[in-house]
């Protein structure tokens, strides 16, 4: 295996203005909020005043009791001892419990997070930085999360939601005979198999399964996995959920940054509610506010206000945090530095900004993560023979297609040559109209339009007819984009990990960590 190309966010065409000019400290306010070692130390101050020697102490009891089943690394376990230390600060990276991990990206977040915390060591050795998994298990979107995708097949598991997904033990194990299928001679298909086989054992609840196979991959790196499921750490944040209870007020708070956002950049990524959270029973229902009574919709519970703040007191278990007010939650209980996630993720953060600064909370540094894209090297000599470059596929594919299509064409080099004459001739004719009266003048720019869109309408039949005759041509490079772009997509978004880990072992997981990007998000291409 070996790296081709490391592209820059700033020249993929796919990647949102809004986090192009955020890592370009284009946004007012965030400018600090961007990965560097000054910004790390800036927010070491910040969470150091912040969090408190009680807060540490039950964070790494709690990590101790929710990972107690696992069989743990030393660096693990002297991760969790570290947080007590007023030196010890996180990174973090989250993710919800697909099966199996889903897409590929799940792996490289988690791996960028190690990476980043094995940086700031050698760069601030008076300090520890422990990579922290955040295990999104209270989602209640189970069909978001019950397949996965490899080259050949596609994998689901089917049990009763509506609830917390980590809370859902596994009944239906169908899906794993039909990956033993597909995977049993593969050089390290036998690992995969008793990976599956380990983490979805009928009765382990999703939480658990995901806890098992992220600890088979990476505790040998000091990687901690925290469930925020969790009494112990809602009973931290119980101030802040009576406050939104009360005032809604990261509804009010963010209202002007969400403005902000909608106005420069278009529809913001998660629109606030005026109560960000969710009432946990044996499902997940989200509470609302009638000015007078609490109800739990879609349930027939309601609350008087006096009752739902005894509810929290007493059960803090039972209110969860929704997409935006589960970073609140995380920076909370975590003595966190910076987060660690994808495009669409960092977009809601930046939403919540102002709401940090109202319950005095630091904001973290936001790092969108790097991708990885690996290709076979036949894929490869395909798009040099084609005198095409990796990048080509990363831009408006379609024309990059129809010039690769009219190249070297004869017939549009003539039409091109006498477009261009026709410019100058009208450009002459335009300049001698305007001594004239203003109606014939009008009259030339008119048939100057009409004629040029008739070599428009030439050079769209002429595209028509090319690809009509180039066919072979057209369906070689169409068949060249799945390849890179599997179902359409990026391929870290369609695949599972086990596509690469079935021929590379956890070489593949090495080479991934050796080729991250730190300091600059970045499209990693690596062959293999």
């Amino acid at each position: 295996m070996k790296t081709i190309n490391k592209i820059s966010f700033q020249n993929i065409e796919s990647i949102p203005q809004l986090i192009k000019d955020f890592l370009n400290q284009k946004i007012e306010g965030f400018e600090e909020n961007t990965f560097s070692l000054d910004h790390v130390i800036k927010q070491i101050h910040l969470k150091q005043n912040s969090f408190t020697q009680n807060q540490r102490n039950i964070l790494s009891e709690t990590l101790e009791g929710q990972l107690s089943g696992l069989d743990l690394s030393s660096r693990q376990k002297e991760n969790i001892e570290n947080l007590k230390l007023p030196n010890a600060f996180t990174i973090t990276t989250g993710h919800q419990l697909n099966l199996f991990s889903g897409p590929v990206f799940f792996v490289y977040k988690i791996l960028q997070t190690i990476k980043t915390c094995s940086y700031l060591k050698e760069n601030f050795p008076d300090f520890n930085f422990i990579p922290v998994y955040w295990m999104a298990s209270e989602d209640h979107d189970f069909a978001e999360i019950n397949h996965f995708k490899t080259e050949n097949n596609y994998y689901e598991t089917n049990e009763k939601s509506g609830g917390a997904v980590g809370r859902i033990k596994i009944s239906d194990t169908f899906f794993i005979s039909e990956f033993e299928k597909e995977f049993k001679d593969f050089v390290f298909g036998t690992e995969l198999i008793l990976m599956l086989k380990e983490a979805y054992k009928t009765g382990n609840t999703l939480t658990e399964a995901i806890k098992i196979l992220v600890n088979r991959l990476f505790s040998e790196f000091g990687l901690l996995i925290l469930d925020g499921d969790s009494k112990e750490l809602k009973n931290e944040i119980k101030q802040t959920f009576k406050d939104e209870l009360l005032h809604s007020s990261l509804y009010k708070t963010s209202k002007e940054k969400v403005e902000f956002l909608t106005e420069k950049y278009g529809k913001v990524q998660v629109n606030p509610r005026e109560i960000n959270l969710f009432y946990l029973s044996e499902t997940r229902d989200r509470i609302d506010f009638d000015g007078n009574k609490y109800s739990i919709v879609d349930k027939n519970i309601q609350f008087t206000q006096e009752e739902i703040l005894n509810e929290l007191e007493n059960y803090p278990e039972k209110f969860s945090p929704n997409a935006l007010m589960r970073p609140v939650y995380q920076e909370t209980v975590l003595p966190n530095l910076a987060y660690i996630g994808g495009n669409a993720e960092i977009m809601y953060w930046l939403e919540l900004k102002d709401y940090f600064s109202k319950i005095n909370i630091p904001f973290p540094i936001l790092i969108p993560r790097n991708s990885m894209l690996f290709l076979k090297e036949k894929t490869l000599g395909k798009i040099e023979r084609l005198h095409l470059k990796i990048e080509d596929f990363f831009q408006n594919f379609t024309t990059i297609t129809n010039n690769k299509i009219l190249e070297d064409n004869p017939v549009l080099a003539v039409l091109e040559e006498k477009e261009n004459l026709l410019i100058n001739n009208f450009s002459e004719l335009k300049a001698l109209a305007e001594t004239t009266e203003k109606s014939f003048g009008n009259m030339v720019k008119a048939e100057e339009v009409r004629q040029l869109k008739s070599f428009k309408r030439m050079k769209k039949r002429l595209l028509h007819a090319e690809k009509i005759k180039q066919n072979e041509m057209l369906e070689r490079l169409e068949n060249l984009f799945l390849d890179v772009h599997p179902s359409k997509n990026w391929q870290e978004r369609v695949y599972n990990f086990s596509v690469f880990f079935a021929d590379h072992g956890y070489s593949w997981l090495e080479t991934c960590l050796e080729e991250m990007e730190i300091t600059e998000s970045k499209l990693i291409i690596v062959a293999i």
